[in-house]
């Protein structure tokens, strides 16, 4: 609880998330997805905790935004809950570092599926 309230303070009142997220704006912007900047910040604050990419969704106008953001959120939960989890308790030498690259590339490889789903709903 504490990291959460920590890491929504950061994402709240600095440009760490920003500056962190800005290398996924032309990705989404590729991907055609309405509202990319504010897309972009919630990308990495997936890793810091589960509800804070919901949280700065809540004013974004777009809905196939919020359910690229939501669809993605979740997955990286899946990933952060589950396997991170197993792969730290695990007797496997990784990193927290090595996580953090793990879910990027898994961000990555989501995204795209995840957009493609969203242009055939909405």
């Amino acid at each position: 609880m504490a990291i959460g309230t920590a890491a929504l303070m950061v994402a709240e009142y600095t440009d760490v998330f920003s500056i962190l997220g800005a290398p996924f704006v032309p990705l989404l912007e590729l991907l055609h997805i309405p509202d990319a900047v504010k897309a972009s910040e919630t990308m990495v604050i997936g890793f810091a905790d589960m509800f804070i990419p919901a949280i700065l969704a809540a004013d974004i106008e777009s809905e196939m935004t919020r359910f690229v953001i939501a669809t993605v959120s979740v997955t990286q939960l899946i990933y952060i809950s589950e396997v991170g989890a197993l792969l730290l308790g695990s007797k496997i030498p990784v990193k927290l570092w090595e996580l953090f690259v793990i879910f990027i590339l898994r961000t990555l490889v989501t995204l795209p599926v995840v957009a493609g789903i969203a242009h055939l709903i909405f």
